[in-house]
């Protein structure tokens, strides 16, 4: 069985027991959350598509952990003009959470 969720303006693929690192959630290690905007139920060859949700449908989830991803260089750059290189870095937070149940 697998489900379509949205979170943090994304979409993920989920099956029971994967674990997904989404946009950060104000949630400490170790509790449960609930993601209710399943846009998609599937098993085998039936599926269940919402418009926009599939309503009752929910899938829980444990987090794992919050953490901040691997670092991003930004490096802006116009040739011929030296005051136009500009170099930033950017870390993205998230949280990692284990899928538990899908709830159809």
């Amino acid at each position: 069985m697998y489900a379509v969720i949205q979170t943090g303006g994304k979409q993920h693929r989920v099956s029971v027991g994967d674990v997904l690192r989404v946009e950060r959630l104000d949630a400490e290690a170790g509790t449960s959350v609930v993601f209710d905007q399943v846009l998609s139920v599937g098993e085998g060859d039936s599926l269940k598509v919402g418009a926009p949700t599939v309503t009752g449908a929910a899938v829980r989830a444990t987090v794992v952990e919050q953490g901040r991803g691997k670092k991003l260089v930004i490096f802006r750059y116009r040739r011929r003009q030296n005051s136009s290189r500009r170099r930033n870095g950017h870390r993205q937070d998230y949280t990692a959470v284990k899928i538990d149940a899908i709830e159809a």
